[in-house]
């Protein structure tokens, strides 16, 4: 744990102890990892929490930079899909549900389009040569 005051968006102990197992290890060979991963993510949950720009976040976490691309490499790499899936796993069980849903549901809002519908209402205005709308 870092010697920073905590914020409010900082991991618990036992929330970290659930998250870290998830954690993609070190690259193998290069230099040794020198950002705590807890640290990381506490920068990540501060963007989140706060709405600040990466590089606002407070000066007693570890580079914006660093920061961003760990939160961009494991948006690709599946890192944050495996989080959620594992959390919402945990959760469903603790409540005595199945572990996985067993149904979805769809959003029946839909947007109002206009009236007259086709290509020839949705181009814009012609003007006639005395400089009238047609």
């Amino acid at each position: 744990m870092s010697t920073r005051r905590p914020y409010a968006s900082d991991l618990g102990d036992e929330e970290w102890e659930i998250v870290k197992p998830l954690m993609p290890p070190a690259k193998h060979g290069g230099r040794n990892r020198s950002t705590s991963i807890r640290e990381v993510l506490n920068a990540i949950f501060y963007v989140l929490r706060t709405g600040c720009a990466w590089r606002l976040l407070p000066h007693d976490f570890p580079p914006w930079q660093t920061i961003y691309d760990y939160f961009a490499k494991w948006r690709k790499d599946g890192t944050w899909k495996k989080i959620h899936d594992t959390l919402r796993e945990r959760l469903r069980i603790s409540e005595g549900r199945e572990r996985e849903p067993s149904a979805g549901v769809i959003d029946s809002q839909s947007v109002k389009t206009t009236e007259k519908g086709g290509f020839a209402d949705t181009m814009p205005a012609k003007r006639r040569k005395d400089g009238s709308a047609t």
